[in-house]
């Protein structure tokens, strides 16, 4: 049996290859039947933590291992250490850390990431939180400068923007808590290729080279980086092999002495000496490295009409609240199966979706460690149905909803002014499923492409802190957002598990690319759920970003200039989009394997362990 995609599916895969056969477009008739059960009797989205684990029955998993990322030599490193004996946690540490030699216009161990972790043989998820944080002596103000709200690209090159970085004490925690391969074997990939020369990919060399990007970033005036990146003055590049022994060194230090190797000690005060230069030099502080902690928290699911259930990353990372209500959204405004639809009216349907929950997310998604943050109102299903019944015309402009007013409490809305946050498109994702059937979706930056462009032991330092509202208050109300000491920055990172109706391991997701992360990701999730596509169909759908007033639209991609014409003459204002930076890495469990996708606008595959 398969799903019926609707016709603007079919618009939007004019030029895909005719589908496979039942068994890899669609779940099982038993699944199938389980869904329609569940939707029968269940709301359209329930808060959940997952502390509830489900039978698994027989614990036996034969569906394979695959690694899906942004560079073969990072893919291959992962398999490389499942081949060894380990596991989704062990391999995903090994393919981020060649990622930071590779693609380090992406992320690095200077950044920071959310994991979100699923343990088959114990059914328990586990996010762990790897965010920036600000450093003690931040303020409100952190941004405002002579009495003025500095400009993003100020604000990006500055000290002031390098959150403290956590990335490797997420490596180690996640480790601790899962891992089963030795520490130090999970670096020998990267260290083998900082040391040996790495080839300078196509997509590297493009960003070194672009006018554009040169005038904003600082790399070839930094004398560090300038010498790193563009040697004799020239950016590096496709195709030559470069070296990074400072990299090498640095994870050869945190291979023997853990995460102290980073976070005290001689590299910490590297750290603070980059970001303490000026201009505008941050307030970081050794203190402030040796301090960092990670978070582990529970993940946020929600479970749709069907009966699947979808787990992201809770707050500060927006995944948990913005997918569930975007998919509850659509569920409740798609057409009805007896209505004869077009196809413009499921186009309308996942942009109205979009708009409605950025709206939400923008308004009172930040750090719940500082600031109250309705995470389960926000995905509740009463809060879910009340916030369909909005109505507002294509040229409207949509408001934040209040789920306190709608579950019978107090108002929330006006707590907090609006939100002006601006996020660069940049970031990394990782999508693993291992021998044992365990999971892990995780999702890494330095922010904006090259950070903050300082550099430290070899690596990039995050501008993170500028995914805080640089401006702190609005209307003489507070921005929920807005930085303070020790606070983690809000992101777009949504890193996804998705279990089908029976509780079996479904679906694993996410993406970069700045905001449009949230809009990234919900289209593998419609595309997958339910319009019935495979996983690399529903990555290459062109991406359609419905966040504020106006509609962005990928029109590079085939289906890209119909959705966009069919969204103009609804009346959105369309912004037509070239060069869409996601990159999206999925993996979906069918009945007969493991099937992958990785996103064809940047370098990645998606391998399964032979």
């Amino acid at each position: 049996m398969k799903f019926a995609p609707p016709l603007f599916a079919a618009l939007l895969l004019a030029a895909c290859a005719a589908p496979e056969d039942d068994a890899s477009r669609s779940t099982s008739d038993a699944a199938r039947e389980a869904a329609a059960r569940a939707a029968a009797a269940a709301p359209a989205v329930e808060a959940d933590v997952a502390e509830d684990p489900q039978e698994l029955g027989d614990l036996s998993w034969t569906k394979g291992a695959m690694v899906a990322a942004a560079d073969p030599r990072a893919v291959e490193a992962g398999l490389e250490i499942m081949r060894q004996g380990g596991n989704a946690i062990d391999a995903a540490i090994a393919v981020h850390a060649v990622l930071g030699l590779v693609e380090p216009q992406s992320s690095g161990i200077g950044g920071g990431a959310f994991m979100v972790y699923y343990d088959r043989a114990r059914d328990e998820i586990t996010v762990f939180d790897g965010r920036e944080k600000a450093p003690a002596a931040a303020t409100p103000e952190l941004f405002i400068k002579d009495g003025a709200v500095m400009d993003f690209l100020t604000a990006w090159q500055s000290g002031r923007s390098v959150g403290v970085p956590g990335q490797v004490a997420l490596y180690k925690a996640a480790h601790d808590a899962a891992g089963q391969a030795e520490w130090a074997s999970l670096f020998e990939p990267a260290i083998a290729l900082a040391e040996e020369g790495w080839v300078v990919s196509p997509r590297l060399a493009e960003v070194l080279a672009s006018p554009r990007l040169r005038g904003a970033i600082r790399l070839d005036d930094n004398p560090v980086t300038a010498a790193y990146f563009y040697p004799d003055g020239e950016p590096l590049p496709a195709g030559f092999k470069q070296t990074n022994t400072a990299y090498a060194k640095t994870l050869r230090a945190i291979a023997a002495e853990g995460p102290s190797a980073f976070y005290k000690g001689p590299l910490a005060e590297e750290i603070v000496a980059a970001v303490t230069e000026g201009p505008d030099g941050g307030a970081m502080t050794v203190e402030d490295l040796s301090n960092y902690e990670v978070k582990q928290r529970p993940a946020l699911c929600g479970v749709l009409q069907t009966g699947y259930r979808l787990c992201s990353a809770p707050p500060p990372s927006s995944g948990g609240v913005a997918q569930n209500e975007i998919m509850g959204l659509y569920e409740i405004l798609k057409p009805g199966p007896n209505v004869k639809a077009t196809p413009e009216a499921f186009l309308k349907t996942f942009v109205d979706a979009q708009r409605l929950a950025y709206a939400d997310r923008d308004h009172y998604v930040a750090d719940a460690d500082h600031v109250p943050v309705p995470a389960t109102d926000l995905i509740n299903p009463d809060y879910i149905k009340a916030r369909a019944a909005d109505a507002f015309e294509p040229d409207e402009h949509v408001f934040p909803g209040d789920p306190g007013v709608v579950l019978g409490r107090d108002p929330m809305r006006p707590m907090w002014g609006e939100d002006a946050t601006e996020h660069a498109p940049g970031t990394t994702h990782v999508s693993i499923i291992d021998t044992d059937g365990n999971a892990v979706s995780m999702t890494a930056t330095v922010e904006a492409a090259f950070g903050s462009s300082r550099m430290a032991g070899g690596f990039l330092l995050n501008n993170q802190l500028t995914d805080f509202s640089r401006e702190p208050e609005k209307g003489g109300k507070p921005v929920a957002n807005a930085p303070g000491s020790e606070k983690r920055p809000r992101s777009s990172m949504s890193p996804t598990l998705v279990f089908d109706p029976e509780g079996d391991l479904f679906m694993v997701t996410g993406s970069p690319g700045g905001n449009s992360i949230i809009a990234y990701v919900a289209k593998t999730l419609v595309g997958v759920l339910e319009w019935g596509h495979t996983a690399q169909e529903s990555v290459d759908l062109p991406n359609v970003i419905a966040r504020g007033d106006v509609v962005g639209v990928e029109v590079d991609r085939d289906g890209g200039p119909e959705a966009a014409a069919a969204l103009k003459s609804m009346g959105y204002t369309v912004e037509e989009r070239t060069g869409e930076n996601s990159g999206l890495h999925v993996i979906v469990v069918r009945e007969d394997g493991l099937e992958g996708a990785a996103d064809p606008r940047r370098e990645g595959i998606a391998k399964s362990l032979e």
